[in-house]
């Protein structure tokens, strides 16, 4: 039911943000919560308010991505009741709103009642209104859908099910504990394994997803059910509510989870932007590397963890990277292809991911291949996994009847060229959406022993996949398969690397961070401005980010653990001198020693913390990493013994009586710390692009991967004094809310500013809109090293310039030693025009 929006608020919040504030609503900090921090956080200086998804999910659901109703405002939160006073309080204070919106999947919750359309489907079959919402594989599963719910094999658990009236449901159901399955009309009465085989749906056990599964899913969680928005039908459903919200004032503005699940992320994005009168949206895009956005994209740009990248990278030093990495594999002995060597790791992981988890997707992708090309089917599924274990980045954006990119051509050339596979060529122009048959259309079918023959294959490719029936023409499985490749590769990538290789390969966490490549761990500061200077003139309007819901340890973890790359001698040390010291004092208290390699990683969470009272939560996250890394153990098939030792030791490590002190790398580590952190920080909120703070982040936060950084928000350290980080934080956000046009509008310029000296290269100076200026220091205990400033210069831009940290005014040539005297940072503005 919508509620009347009689009483607009009268304060109003600017259209395209200055800085946005990420708030992680949950059933602990719902609508009203957020509601009672407003005033704090338009004082901090954000101009919106950025929450996490606001449509009704499975309930107690702690983030809010597993959306069960598109047509309704999560009642746990407070409903739409709720949302409007939120936006009313915001309104007063000059906050808007901006919305997360999850158009990949929804939940396939328990009970399934809870997702209407879902339920719709599984007791009407394909003929169902809402099949067409789904990426359903009918012909897979004999006209059935595959629900891989149960504990055990069917056959062990007949004796949990049982039909009985369900009152929320409105009608009589299958029950299997939590669940609750529709009975297809008719069916009712039979016995339960007649019942069962005449539902439209098979219920199988869990076990049974990884090469059976028949929709597509949110990477390999089988619980979340891809909707297919690039139905224009199934995109007015999903989006009408949150575009409703738009139109009413209610929210300004999108943040667009998981575009690269898409099939076709340009077209939606062109719809998106026409449905919602071109709001400023920004898409959750993971660039690797070098890699671009799409310029034809009709958004403001992305979430930011390409910001993120750059910036870590900025104050990370190469050098000790390097040294660091050395020590890594001297002290672990991993083997290159487990977690020795990046390339290594990342690959096997990828080969391990497409031939168990992803199963069924490569399955449904050779099926496709075979009907194109006519080609054989064991050579056609090699050649295929071969070329996505190869993919550097995320996906190809190629829509079948329109040419491929170039970009996209080289990725999947240079991919199938290095397979070695005469037939990966063949896939490569699938892939491309190029191939029609023959060699006058780029492809060739392929016989069983790989190679390529002449003959001809008729149909041409259509211009949208058409959904798998177990026929069709051969356009049509050749336009399927060039879709669901794209696809497929996001959730290879993002498993592969994210996900498994990065809780393998570890010389230095912080180098482990979506949007982060370990093997490109630093950014000079000429990268760094050039970087800066093209989102200014490509994207300007583009989010920037430093931590988020998803990010493996917060800003303030990471550059703790890049201070380590400047003082990679005193690290090697203690790591190695404490590590002998505790495995002896284990050793003579029986207790077992984990792997070397295990042991790195949780030095690495020890010299984070210097903290016994830290010890659950690393051991928490050693166990949540190993489980994800599947070398020892896998949440598929834990080894309970394993993992309690594993705990054991690393409270022992962290917490333990036996007093391995961290005092001596503390101490090392805390002064470049304090650089890294403050000036990476500003360089964040000063820097082209709309920056995001999570929330806390205006405080030190040291958070490890969720559920740790997803608690309800907790505002209480507002109430004391302002620390440096709040003061860097207030004055940058509110200097921009104050002057957008030096940091957003057409005005807004950057220019890079080098000191000159003998420590020239440690700090980094750059100009917004000519007015404001930012400096801070990089690898400052190398800079100490070296003897400090040294009458290193910054030779300012003509004027008069107030350094708004200190108050203190400034001109002409300026001594960097007297500007970074008190904080390793300064933000200046020009008092007078010029």
């Amino acid at each position: 039911m919508t509620e009347s929006a009689a009483t607009p608020p009268t304060a109003v919040a600017p259209a395209v943000p200055t800085a946005t504030y990420r708030l992680q609503l949950q059933p602990d900090f719902p609508f009203a919560a957020a509601e009672a921090v407003v005033p704090h956080l338009a004082a901090l200086g954000v101009s919106h308010l950025h929450l996490s998804p606001v449509l009704q999910s499975v309930p107690g659901s702690t983030h809010g991505y597993d959306v069960v109703d598109h047509t309704q405002v999560r009642e746990e939160l407070g409903g739409e009741k709720g949302l409007r006073s939120l936006a009313r309080t915001a309104r007063s204070h000059g906050l808007g709103l901006v919305l997360d919106v999850v158009p990949n999947h929804m939940a396939l919750p328990a009970p399934e009642y809870l997702a209407r359309p879902l339920w719709d489907v599984l007791r009407e079959g394909p003929g169902s209104p809402y099949a067409r919402w789904f990426d359903i594989d009918w012909a897979a599963q004999g006209d059935r859908l595959l629900l891989p719910v149960l504990g055990a094999p069917l056959e062990d658990v007949l004796g949990d099910l049982r039909v009985e009236r369900d009152r929320d449901a409105g009608e009589r159901v299958l029950r299997y504990h939590d669940h609750a399955f529709p009975l297809r009309p008719g069916s009712e009465e039979l016995p339960l394994r007649r019942l069962l085989d005449a539902q439209w749906y098979r219920l199988a056990w869990w076990r049974q997803a990884r090469s059976e599964l028949n929709y597509r899913r949110f990477f390999t969680i089988s619980e979340l059910i891809a909707v297919r928005v690039e139905d224009p039908e199934v995109f007015a459903a999903t989006h009408a509510t949150l575009l409703r919200l738009l139109d009413e004032g209610v929210a300004d503005g999108l943040r667009i989870d998981h575009p690269d699940g898409l099939a076709d992320p340009a077209g939606y994005l062109r719809r998106l932007a026409e449905a919602s009168a071109g709001r400023w949206t920004v898409v959750e895009k993971i660039l690797t590397g070098d890699e671009r956005l799409p310029a034809g994209w009709a958004c403001a740009g992305t979430t930011g963890y390409d910001a993120l990248d750059r910036l870590d990278g900025l104050f990370t030093d190469p050098a000790g990277a390097e040294e660091i990495t050395g020590f890594y594999r001297e002290f672990t002995g991993a083997a290159a292809d487990r977690g020795g060597l990046w390339e290594p790791t990342v690959r096997a992981a990828a080969l391990r991911i497409i031939v168990h988890d992803l199963a069924a997707e490569v399955d449904r992708l050779t099926r496709a291949a075979v009907r194109a090309t006519g080609g054989d089917e064991r050579v056609l599924r090699e050649a295929l996994r071969e070329t996505l274990v190869r993919l550097p980045r995320y996906r190809p954006y190629v829509v079948p009847g329109e040419p491929a990119p170039e970009e996209d051509v080289a990725l999947l050339e240079a991919a199938a060229e290095a397979t070695g596979l005469p037939a990966a060529e063949t896939i490569r122009d699938l892939a491309l959406g190029r191939f029609v048959g023959g060699r006058e259309g780029g492809g060739a079918a392929v016989d069983e022993s790989g190679a390529q023959d002449g003959g001809e294959v008729s149909g041409e490719v259509s211009g949208g996949a058409t959904g798998e029936d177990g026929g069709g023409n051969i356009g049509d499985d050749a336009a399927d398969f060039a879709v669901r490749f794209a696809q497929v590769s996001s959730a290879l990538r993002a498993k592969s690397a994210e996900d498994t290789a990065f809780y393998r390969f570890y010389p230095l966490l912080c180098l482990n961070e979506v949007g982060r490549d370990p093997a490109r761990p630093a950014t000079s500061p000429e990268e760094f401005h050039a970087f800066c200077e093209r989102l200014r003139s490509d994207w300007p309007l583009t989010g920037t980010v430093r931590s988020t819901h998803d990010t493996k340890r917060s800003a303030d973890v990471r550059a703790r653990l890049a201070a380590l790359t400047e003082l990679p001698g005193p690290w090697a040390r203690w790591l190695t001198e404490t590590s002998e010291q505790l495995r002896a004092y284990l050793t003579g208290r029986g207790m077992p020693l984990p792997e070397r390699h295990v042991e790195y990683q949780a030095w690495q969470y020890a010299a984070v913390f210097c903290d016994p009272a830290a010890a659950d939560l690393v051991a928490a996250t050693m166990l949540k990493s190993e489980r994800e890394a599947g070398l020892r153990t896998a949440w598929t098939d834990q080894r309970p013994d394993y993992e309690q030792e594993l705990t054991d030791f690393t409270r022992e490590l962290v917490g333990g009586p036996s007093a391995f002190a961290t005092e001596r790398i503390a101490d090392e580590l805390a002064a470049p710390e304090r650089v890294n952190a403050l000036g990476a920080h500003l360089a964040h909120l000063t820097m082209p692009g709309v920056p995001d703070v999570y929330q806390g982040d205006e405080e030190r936060q040291l958070l490890l991967v969720d559920p740790a950084n997803r608690a309800p928000y907790d505002p209480g350290a507002a109430d004391g004094p302002p620390s440096e980080k709040r003061r860097v934080t207030v004055a940058a956000l509110r200097l921009r809310r104050a002057r957008p046009q030096w940091f957003t509008g057409p005005e807004a310029g950057y220019e890079p500013l080098y000191a000159r000296g003998a420590a020239g290269a440690h700090c980094v100076a750059f100009v917004r809109g000519g007015r404001a200026l930012t400096v801070v220091t990089r690898l400052s205990r190398r800079l100490a090293e070296a003897g400090g400033w040294r009458g290193t210069e910054l030779v300012l831009p003509e004027g008069v310039w107030t350094e708004v940290l200190t108050d203190r005014r400034f001109e002409g040539v300026l001594p960097l030693e007297a500007l970074l005297d008190r904080l390793p940072v300064g933000l200046l503005v020009r008092d007078v025009d010029h």
